[in-house]
């Protein structure tokens, strides 16, 4: 059984009020050398058997159309999660 990672951010040019609101508290506490925050989404996929080109292929596919809003998000990763 493979388990399969999609990770999902908003595209640079699109505002992000809640990477911002992060960035803000981690000033607020004390932590200076942050520049930026981006919050995303992560998917967990899984697999009945094992991670394939073919299948990774089919899930980024279905990521772009279904797990991101493409006027706002790019799918930035796909890959084999390793095991826990």
């Amino acid at each position: 059984m493979a388990r399969v990672v999609v990770e999902v951010m908003p595209k640079p040019e699109i505002l992000d009020p809640q990477g911002k609101a992060v960035a803000e508290v981690l000033a607020r506490l004390g932590i200076d050398d942050v520049t930026g925050v981006r919050q995303g989404k992560r998917f967990e996929v899984h697999l009945a058997g094992e991670a394939t080109e073919e299948n990774l292929t089919q899930i980024r596919q279905a990521a772009e159309e279904v797990l991101a809003n493409s006027l706002l998000e790019d799918v930035v990763s796909v890959h084999v999660a390793g095991l826990d």
